[in-house]
Formats: C-alpha cells, structure tokens, sequence
C-alpha cells in the first residue's frame, strides 16, 4: 500500500506574470539564513576568521557565484554532456532544473580561495590565503547541509530524482502520475544530507577541537556526505540519461562522491600536519 500524494505546483507565485518556482525559494532561503548563521560563526569569540560587513557581503556574492555557476557547469559536465553539446543554449536555462551538488562544491572551493587571495594580497586578511580560506570553508561546512536540505525538498516538490520502485510501506505514488510505488528518495537524502549531518556537523563545530585545524571539518563534510549520498543512491532511481555506469550498479552520484570521500579524508589528514 502506497502513499498518495496530491502533486505541488514547482510554481509557488506569479509576480507581474513572472513565475516564481520552488526550486529557485529553495536557493534564496538556503542563502539567506546561510547568510544569518555565518555571520553568526564570525562573530563568535573563539571564531578562527574575522570579517568585517562589507567582506562578508563579498563573501556570499562569490559563494552564490561559485554554487550556481560551478552546480550548473558540475551538471553539464558530469550528467549531460551529449544533450548540451546539440543545445548549446540550454545551459543558461537554470529554471529547467539541472544542478550538480559536487559541481557547486567545487565552485564554492574555487570561490572562497579566489576570495581569501584576493584580500590577503591587499592586506585585509591575516594568516595566508590556504589558512583564511580553509577557515572560511570549515564554517561553511557546518552551514551547507541546511542548503541541501531546502534543495532536496525542493527536488520532491517538483518530482525530480525520485526513488526506485518500492514495496514498503511509505513508497510514494502521485495523484495522476505514473502508478509505481517509488522511494520518496529526495526525503531521504533531506533527512540525512541535510538534518542529520547538519547535526553532526554542529556538534563536531561546538564540541571538538577539529575548528582549530584548518581543513578538517571541510574534510569530515567530504566524507560524512559522501557516506550519506551513497547510501542514498541505493533507493534514488539513475538519471534517465546516464543510467547505471556499470553491471552491477554503480551510478554517477556514487562514483563522485567516492572520489569526494577520498579528497575529503585527504584534506582531513593533511589538516592535522604542522606545516
């Protein structure tokens, strides 16, 4: 027996005949209590990085920059490489869905390290630009699985990624849709990629000394992630267009985030060196 759920509209309003989806609330919520819980970290007195108003504004613009460019390209790239070479044009169409999480990871990284050279070089940071930007990435660590979380709410709303075909007990099945019973599979990874491991995360942050050690709660997000989305991808049905890369399973997500487990235990360990 089967959950029957109504479908959600991906359209939330309508402003002046502009739609406004979801998927793109999603995003501006994850941003701007993102925004609140930095400049919380910040401010806080054993904080390892201090920024004044005006760099933290220049802060999130880059972040913002690094997320959608470097989650759009991460999906381009890693997911739809064929389909985009023929439509070139589509790339820039972000309001039809298509981000890559590992993508937007990267685009992050690059972005904070853009951001701490940059003001080192002119003076306005103390402690280097791998220090600076690893401190900036250990608290963002802490921050990112609440972004995830408003991500994979939105992905369920619009019926993206959906699960496998299921018999247990809370498969899912949408009024007037296909008649399968699926994994609610976005649940699933809201549930652990982003409560679950923005608990442990916050712990980690407020009861360990792994803050003092530039790196290692970015390389513990790299791996708890990993952990959490290949044990997610068991019940999250292959993209259409990729389906299994191997015989016996193996899909696209498991295979990055396998690679993003070992940088993450790489920078973890490479954290607790002297130099």
């Amino acid at each position: 027996m089967a959950i029957v759920v109504s479908p959600i509209s991906p359209v939330a309003f309508s402003v002046f005949g502009l739609d406004v989806r979801w998927y793109a609330l999603a995003y501006v919520a994850a941003f701007v209590i993102g925004y609140f819980m930095l400049r919380a970290f910040v401010r806080q007195p054993n904080s390892q990085i201090n920024l004044d108003k005006k760099q933290l504004d220049d802060l999130l613009t880059a972040i913002i920059l690094g997320v959608i460019l470097g989650g759009r390209l991460g999906y381009v790239l890693f997911y739809n490489l064929p389909f985009f070479l023929t439509h070139p044009w589509e790339v820039f169409a972000v309001w039809h869905g298509g981000m890559s999480f590992h993508g937007g990871l990267v685009g992050v990284i690059t972005a904070v390290f853009l951001f701490a050279w940059r003001r080192n070089r002119r003076g306005e940071l103390t402690g280097g630009t791998y220090k600076t930007a690893f401190n900036i990435l250990d608290i963002l660590a802490v921050i990112a699985p609440i972004g995830l979380f408003f991500g994979r709410i939105a992905n369920f709303i619009n019926m993206e990624v959906m699960g496998r075909p299921a018999s247990v007990p809370w498969a899912v099945v949408f009024a007037g849709g296909p008649e399968t019973p699926r994994h609610p599979s976005p649940l699933y990874e809201a549930a652990t990629e982003g409560i679950l491991l923005f608990i442990i995360m916050y712990c980690l942050y407020r009861f360990t000394n792994l803050r003092r050690y530039p790196g290692a709660l970015g390389g513990m997000l790299g791996m708890l992630y990993a952990v959490f989305r290949i044990f997610c991808e068991q019940f999250r049905a292959p993209d259409v267009q990729i389906g299994f890369l191997t015989s016996w399973g193996l899909t696209m997500g498991q295979l990055l985030s396998g690679i993003m487990f070992v940088a993450g235990a790489t920078i973890f360990a490479i954290a607790f060196r002297k130099k």
